[in-house]
């Protein structure tokens, strides 16, 4: 380290600073930590994902192992106990590290195993919003959002404490990792940060209502036979008040686990519902070309085309037909993306009714029976009973 500005040492101008601090200590250490151990783990055999570069992939002969690599919290799995034993020794004698035994925790979410799955959830995280909130006593609320709430940044005064809001918004954005049924409210709540309003935060207080009688839910993850992907997309056209951007929402299943999923407004605005769906439609094949190229890697190849289900008409005539028309020259780049991708055998999008689009919790407020219906599917669940067999 140089020395630093007003602090020179006029006798010996020329030398530096001398640093030992732990791991967390300087901006750089992180890098400097993961170049030290990915040169290790590389050196005996393991490969970085390039879809992911905090993976690491081991595979020869009968032998596949997987690590994840969060500054110092490592998730490792293998494809047998002996061998994720030797990975762990070799580790532990190059590195002071403690194995902590089979996954239960990891970055603030629980990991709970029984004989058929694993449950996924932030329960203690919840409650603790909830108490920075002051609102540990509060009633719940049957849903995150009612169906006709739409917000404005210039909706009532400004809230008094900006700090206490966009903190709160902050951890909401984390719970949603096992939460997505409350991912479209979180996403509302985050667009005003800049500038909070008192009607922002009373719309906050109805997502914490919700987490109150919802604690102990999370993410259900069940083993399943089935490889193939299946996407969900939709939007809400021009629902932003103030810029009239339209709200996109997809969701993402292997077999029938949930594994990715986003509520997001569009950096631009859409000229027509069809234009809104599909730039939505981008945006989810965009996500599962990622995922089918981090599954290759991985070695779990996805040899079907992957469905995408969109409930607008128009937006699935328009992957498909080859006819360049003047009223979608302006989503130029996003309609050959698409179609090519179902060219080439990757990607098909079919229509699917409302009834039955998932992706509506992503993209607006619903009903109270549409709503639990939707969140079932999702695999949002209460934890399960445990049973005779469970560990």
């Amino acid at each position: 380290m140089q020395q630093p500005p007003g602090f020179y040492d006029q006798q010996f101008p020329d030398y530096v600073c001398r640093l030992k601090r732990s791991l967390y200590g300087l901006k750089q250490a992180p890098r400097a930590w993961y170049t030290r151990f990915s040169s290790f783990l590389l050196a005996k055999g393991f490969r970085s994902s390039v879809s992911d570069s905090s993976l690491f992939v081991y595979r020869h002969g009968g032998h596949t192992a997987y690590l994840l690599l969060y500054v110092d919290d490592i998730v490792l799995t293998a494809s047998d106990s002996a061998f994720l034993r030797s990975i762990i020794h070799t580790l532990s004698a190059e590195f002071a590290m403690s194995d902590l035994g089979p996954l239960h925790h990891f970055l603030g979410i629980t990991v709970t195993r029984d004989a058929s799955g694993l449950f996924l959830h932030q329960s203690q995280y919840a409650r603790d919003i909830i108490a920075r909130a002051s609102m540990s006593a509060c009633k719940p609320s049957a849903t995150p959002v009612d169906t006709g709430s739409k917000l404005s940044a210039t909706d009532g005064p400004l809230f008094s404490d900006e700090t206490l809001y966009r903190s709160l918004a902050g951890a909401l954005q984390y719970l949603t990792f096992t939460r997505p049924d409350i991912a479209y409210a979180v996403q509302q709540v985050c667009l005003f940060m800049h500038a909070p309003r008192e009607a922002h935060f009373q719309f906050m207080k109805r997502i914490l209502r919700y987490l109150q009688g919802t604690l102990d839910y999370g993410i259900r993850i069940t083993p399943t036979t089935v490889s193939s992907l299946t996407a969900y997309s939709d939007a809400d056209w021009g629902g932003c008040p103030d810029s009239r951007r339209s709200t996109s929402g997809f969701c993402v299943f292997m077999g029938d686990n949930l594994i990715s999923w986003s509520s997001k407004r569009q950096t631009t605005v859409s000229r027509s519902s069809a234009e809104a769906e599909y730039r939505g439609v981008a945006n989810v094949v965009a996500e599962v070309s990622w995922i089918r190229n981090l599954l290759l890697e991985l070695f779990i190849p996805i040899r079907q085309a992957t469905v995408v289900y969109c409930d607008n008409v128009s937006a699935v005539y328009l992957s498909d037909n080859p006819v360049q028309h003047q009223r979608t020259k302006h989503v130029e780049i996003d309609i050959h993306f698409v179609r090519e991708k179902v060219r080439i055998g990757h990607i098909r999008v079919l229509h699917v009714p409302s009834a039955f689009q998932y992706a509506d919790i992503f993209t607006k407020g619903l009903p109270r029976p549409l709503f639990f219906s939707f969140r079932d599917s999702l695999r949002v669940r209460p934890p399960p009973a445990p049973t005779e067999g469970a560990y």
